[in-house]
Formats: structure tokens, C-alpha cells, sequence
């Protein structure tokens, strides 16, 4: 099976070339950056929450996670300085395109009564977020080992302008928009 990098590199730029009608190979939009993050708000007292969370979100990225803990002390949520508020991971290049492919490919399938993306999901500037309420959907995870469940946000930075362009670079990435 041909990786989702080649495959854009082979087949889906002149494509958008030729659809977009681009005349700079330069101009075709493309992939900047992928960021898995998760918030912890609920686990911030338990240690081994936090580290069981951190370990899953490695084995579904690939990369361990950086602790984001808190700058200021909130006293209406219980928050101190220095507390974990969540785990964030930053995908680049290879890594990125092949959780991409996992995430398309594997585990939207898995998700019940799934009837695809929301279109409304764009920033406005090309980029798009995705909320994921399970985690366990991925197939790295085991549903047994289960424990503490959380979600987490999947934000797709690409090099666009304007949602129509990323739009059409998602629908040949094979992201399954839902249909009108």
C-alpha cells in the first residue's frame, strides 16, 4: 500500500495544480503542521492519570507529549501554579501524514454512527479542527486497558488562504466530509 506522503507527492499536487489552476507548483496548497492536544483539567490532582493519558497519546501519535501546566493560580477550578492542564504533541512531515492516514483511514471508520466532517470546521484561513470524543478508536489502543477515558482536538495547520482551497486539498487527502 502507497503512503499518503507519496501519494501527494506523486499524484494529489499536480491534480490541485490542474484543478485549482495554480500556475507555480509553489502556489498548490499543502500540509504545515498537525497538533494533538488534550486537556487534563479533571486528572490534575492524580499523577498516574496524567502519565496513563500522556502514554496513550504517544502510542496514537508517536511522539510523547509536552506537559503544559498552569502559569496562574485560579482559585474558582481549584488550580495552583505549576499544576498539568494538558498534553500537547506538534506532528511534522512523515509522522504527520501517516497519523493523517491512520485518522482517515482507520479510525473515523471505528466511530458509531459516524456521517462524516463538518464543513463548518474550517477556520476561515484553511486550517481545520476535529474534536474526538474517544479515544480508544484508534487501533493502537486496546479497549481492555481502557481506564480513564478522555478526548482530545486534532488541529490541521495547511498553507492556505481560504477554506475553499484546503477544502479541495482534504477531499484528495480522502477526508470524508459530510454530504448535503
Amino acid at each position: 500500500m502507497e503512503k499518503l506522503v507519496e501519494r501527494y507527492n506523486k499524484n494529489i499536487i499536480p491534480e490541485l495544480k490542474k484543478e485549482l489552476s495554480l500556475s507555480n507548483i509553489m502556489e498548490v496548497p499543502q500540509l504545515v503542521k498537525v497538533v494533538v492536544s488534550s486537556g487534563v483539567g479533571d486528572f490534575k490532582e492524580d499523577n498516574k492519570a496524567v502519565e496513563k493519558i500522556s502514554s496513550e497519546l504517544a502510542k496514537i501519535t508517536g511522539l510523547k507529549p509536552k506537559l503544559n501546566r498552569s502559569k496562574k493560580a485560579v482559585s474558582a477550578f481549584k488550580l495552583r501554579i505549576g499544576q498539568p492542564v494538558g498534553l500537547t504533541v506538534t506532528l511534522r512531515g512523515e509522522k504527520m501524514y501517516d497519523f493523517l492516514d491512520r485518522l482517515v483511514n482507520v479510525a473515523f471508520p471505528r466511530v458509531r454512527d459516524f456521517r462524516g466532517l463538518p464543513k463548518k470546521a474550517f477556520d476561515g484561513k484553511g486550517n481545520y479542527s476535529i474534536g474526538i470524543k474517544d479515544y480508544s478508536i484508534f487501533p493502537e489502543i486496546k479497549y481492555e486497558d481502557v481506564t480513564t477515558p478522555f478526548g482530545f482536538q486534532v488541529n490541521i495547520k495547511t498553507n492556505c488562504n481560504n477554506n475553499k482551497d484546503a477544502e479541495a486539498l482534504f477531499k484528495k487527502l480522502g477526508f470524508p466530509f459530510e454530504k448535503k
